[in-house]
């Protein structure tokens, strides 16, 4: 963990799995990511109908703005994630965890789940969104 984010872990809440309860950011710049798709650099949607692979390649797109930003992917204190099946982010889970390892290592900033009916990219083939904030020191 850097020196300049820590994860807050209240005693009365149980331990959590690969997430954090609360981040604190004790210096530095906030940079807010807008939503990220599986888009590639010609805009089209990548792995059209793989979740695991629109994962991966919304991963790629969340690392290469926080790096333009000046950060790392362990900067990042909140990430949302949006996405049109939670039955099957959930079946698949074993698979976007090791792709999420590719990306956070074992860095696990606060982090919520939410099932949307739509995104503004589905009609494209987008399956997940991810949004988030990073601390940079």
């Amino acid at each position: 963990m850097k020196e300049h984010i820590s994860a807050v872990q209240p005693r009365t809440l149980p331990k959590p799995a690969g997430f954090s309860y609360a981040m604190e950011v004790k210096r530095g710049r906030v940079v807010f990511v807008s939503g990220q798709v599986a888009a590639d650099a010609t805009g089209g949607i990548v792995g059209r109908g793989d979740l695991v692979a629109q994962f991966r390649q919304t991963c790629a797109n969340l690392q290469a703005v926080i790096t333009a930003a000046g950060g790392d992917m362990d900067d990042f204190v909140k990430l949302t994630i949006y996405v049109l099946d939670v039955a099957d982010y959930k079946k698949r889970l074993k698979a976007i965890g090791d792709v999420y390892r590719e990306y956070f290592g074992k860095h696990f900033p606060a982090m919520t789940l939410v099932g949307a009916r739509d995104l503004f990219d589905a009609s494209d083939g987008a399956l997940i969104e991810i949004e988030g904030y990073a601390a940079l020191a």
